[in-house]
Formats: C-alpha cells, structure tokens, sequence
C-alpha cells in the first residue's frame, strides 16, 4: 500500500501540484468527510479507471484491502499531535472523483454512516456532498441518512439491498440520495493545499484535464449508473489515498 499526501512531512509520494479540482471538507456531528475531483491518473490510477470502495472489513474482517488503517486527530480536542485509530470508515475513489468517511469512534452509529456492504453505488450513495468542481472548502455538516437508508414516496423507510455483480450492472435505483446540508464553509485557494510542496512535475500527464467525471462507476458522481468491475489497479492505488486524505484534512481543515 503506497500513500500519497500533500504535505511532504509524512514520508509518503507526492500528490502534484493542481491534481485537485476542487475539494470539500465536512464536519458532522458524528463523522468527518471529505470529497472532490481529482486528476486520479497522477497518483497512479488509470485514467477512466471506475475504481472502487475501501473499508476496514474485508470478507476476514482484517481489512480492505488486508491492513488498511486510517488514524485521524479529528477528535483529540484541539491537540493536532494526538492520533487515535478510526475503526469504521470506507473510501471511494475513480472516474476521477473520490469520496472518504471517518466515523467517530466514540460514536453509536458509526458502523450505520461508514457502511461498508454498498460498495457498487460509489460516493452519491455512501458520501453525498456537496462539493463543487472549482471550491475549495471547509464546513460544518448535517448528518446523512445511513447509507442504503431511504424514505420512499409513501413515507415509509426502506433499505435498499445491493444485488451481486452476478446480474450485471446496476442501471437504476429506487431513490435519490439526500444531500446533507452544509454551514459555516470558510473557501480557501487551491494553492494552500501546496503550500508545503516543492515543485512537482508530472510526465506523460493524461488529456483529461477538468476534474470531472464524464463516466459513472463504482465512485462517479453524478451516478447514474454503477457496476463496473474495479481493476485490480484502480483498488490497489485508490486504497493508497485514504491515508492522502486524512492527513490532507488533518493538517488543512481540522
């Protein structure tokens, strides 16, 4: 497992200047998140990869993929230096859109808002936010529904099983996702995330260059439809980015 951040201070490769195309972080009451759009084939991720989830489950409950940890100083009180272990998580990245949870450990329901069995349905699904393509932010957040949590249209809640990859791809859904409203955002400038960064060049850069998913798959947003098969590049470097993230949003948001 490769990290990537950055902040060179962590040991890890380095996310290049500009990789990012707009990025929000969000405080809930019992989880942190952050999501956005990204260049992904500049952390080594296939450019058009669908990609797909991470999580500290796996079918041996040792994690996925085997070993993934995320630590976060998101509820150390203001001691940025403390670090305690997050338990429930889970990551999305692809299409050029990522999306990563972290549950409060000392939350009830952290196992209900970083579920880990829809890993089909990408981030409108498991992280619905409100992140722009071209903002840079910081908020405070509602909390989501549980994923797969749903009130239909005669008012009755309802939970929506994911059907295995057998049957083939996933081409409707029977809701839309509620989007969690956002407050108190603070916008910064895209070059604050690099501040820390030596110059960074990239060869053989790909010819996408807005950020934006023009597909739908396994983390597309929007998502129309989900179901495409992972490649085995796509989850090996896509795992590689939670650690990214949580030191992105440790060391700039929190």
């Amino acid at each position: 497992m490769v990290a990537w951040c950055t902040n060179p201070s962590h040991g890890t490769r380095l996310i290049p200047k500009d990789s990012l195309y707009g990025v929000q972080f969000m405080r809930t009451p019992d989880y942190i998140q952050v999501s956005g759009f990204i260049n992904q084939s500049r952390i080594n991720l296939k450019h058009g990869d669908f990609g797909g989830e991470m999580d500290p489950h796996g079918a041996d409950l040792r994690g996925n993929p085997l070993g993934g940890l995320v630590y976060s100083n998101a509820w150390s009180h203001g001691n940025n230096n403390s670090y305690q272990q997050v338990i429930e998580w889970h990551n999305f990245i692809g299409s050029d859109y990522f999306c990563v949870k972290a549950c409060d450990p000392a939350g009830p329901n952290a196992q209900h808002f970083c579920e880990h069995v829809y890993d089909r349905i990408g981030c409108l699904y498991n992280a619905p936010a409100n992140v722009q393509n071209g903002t840079f932010e910081s908020c405070l957040g509602d909390n989501q529904d549980y994923p797969g949590i749903y009130t239909d249209s005669a008012g009755v809640v309802q939970t929506f099983s994911q059907p295995p990859e057998s049957l083939g791809p996933i081409t409707s859904f029977p809701y839309t996702p509620r989007t969690p409203a956002s407050s108190s955002c603070t916008q910064y400038q895209s070059s604050v995330i690099y501040a820390a960064l030596d110059n960074v060049t990239v060869s053989g850069d790909p010819t996408s260059t807005s950020g934006s998913p023009s597909e739908t798959g396994a983390s597309g947003r929007p998502q129309t439809a989900a179901g495409a098969k992972p490649t085995s590049g796509g989850i090996r470097n896509g795992v590689s980015f939670v650690a990214a993230l949580v030191a992105f949003l440790s060391l700039l948001f929190v």
